[in-house]
């Protein structure tokens, strides 16, 4: 990570805000809230906020957009991803979709740790922002079908979780830098060393610091150079060990504004996730998005190729490494699939509820 998750937000925001006319139409924020909302953990909030962002008409054919973690609506805005797919002659083209991209629990406007809660704010995981997700779509913005679902990192694993959950609710699903098995190895080694980190330092105070830990940037930067950024890439680009210094001096430079209890629990919210139990469930045309280099989701261990067996009508679109791509950021980037989710989009056969 180049910068604290809040950070990076408003970046992306300015870099997608000069890309929207000439490219798509402008976003328009909403919000609504879900009431009564019961966490996996049994705890429930009588009033949860969900803020969501639209691309399009709500006339068009809707498509669920779910952003990564530390993310919100505006990461899937930037010119890299949205500029690439939401414009006229586009594989998501936003004058005849209706593109719907949430802020997930804990992330974005939605409600989360720091609106004053904080650490008595209900713990959360995967399962209960996918039913927040489609207790939005459908109650929310009464949507009972959905052309596709395409969601990235953390979107891509709720992507699987949609598919298994709700089956008939969509046409096509895409989930990018993911994969359905247990979240464990190395993807969930490095998350908790990190979340470990934050949570020992002193400033941490149990969650009630006055100020945010100071360890903070020292833990989300290492775990985004050991986890995303590909190894031929970082190659390339520090080659000596004074440009690789230079790299981490910039990172650890940048400020982080993010909220220690709003970033723990978005990664702490993981821990649980295993969709390899139920894959027989899905029913949709599905395409994974993996690039092979991906330091969370290693191609070469074999656990993925053994879970797309199991679903139907599945198959794996693998990126191929090289000084271009990031790996586990790789999908950030549309260029690289832009292709295969078009030729999805004009094969998948469009069901109803």
């Amino acid at each position: 990570m180049r910068a604290s998750c809040a950070t990076l937000s408003a970046v992306l925001l300015s870099i997608a805000t000069s890309a929207w006319a000439a490219d798509y139409p402008a976003p328009k924020q909403g919000d609504w809230t879900a009431k009564d909302l019961k966490f996996h953990t049994g705890e429930v909030m009588p009033e949860l906020r969900l803020h969501y962002t639209t691309v399009g008409e709500a006339s068009g054919q809707p498509v669920l957009v779910l952003h990564g973690t530390g993310g919100s609506g505006a990461s899937m805005l930037t010119p890299a991803f949205g500029g690439e797919l939401f414009g006229a002659g586009q594989p998501l083209d936003a004058s005849k979709y209706y593109i719907i991209i949430p802020d997930n629990i804990g992330h974005g406007k939605s409600s989360k740790p720091s609106d004053g809660m904080k650490t008595s704010f209900p713990k959360y995981n995967y399962d209960d922002m996918v039913e927040a997700q489609y207790r939005l779509v459908t109650e929310g913005l009464g949507i009972k079908h959905l052309r596709l679902i395409i969601g990235n990192s953390m979107g891509g694993m709720h992507t699987w979780l949609w598919g298994e959950k709700y089956p008939k609710a969509m046409d096509a699903l895409v989930p990018m830098a993911s994969q359905p098995t247990e979240m464990a190895s190395r993807n969930w080694m490095l998350r908790r060393i990190m979340l470990d980190t934050i949570r020992n330092d002193p400033d941490y105070n149990s969650g009630n610091y006055t100020s945010q830990p100071r360890m903070m940037k020292y833990a989300i930067t290492a775990y985004g150079i050991a986890s995303i950024g590909g190894t031929l890439a970082y190659q390339s680009q520090a080659p000596t060990a004074a440009k690789a210094d230079k790299i981490v001096d910039d990172r650890l430079a940048m400020p982080t504004t993010a909220d220690a209890n709003d970033f723990v629990y978005q990664w702490e919210s993981s821990h649980d996730y295993n969709a390899g139990e139920k894959l027989e469930a899905i029913e949709a045309p599905l395409l994974l998005i993996n690039s092979a280099d991906d330091e969370r989701n290693p191609p070469e261990t074999g656990v993925t190729d053994a879970a797309m067996k199991r679903v139907k009508n599945g198959r794996l679109f693998l990126i191929p490494a090289s000084t271009e791509t990031r790996g586990h950021g790789t999908t950030g980037n549309a260029k690289f699939y832009v292709e295969p989710v078009k030729q999805l989009l004009q094969t998948a056969p469009q069901r109803t509820m």
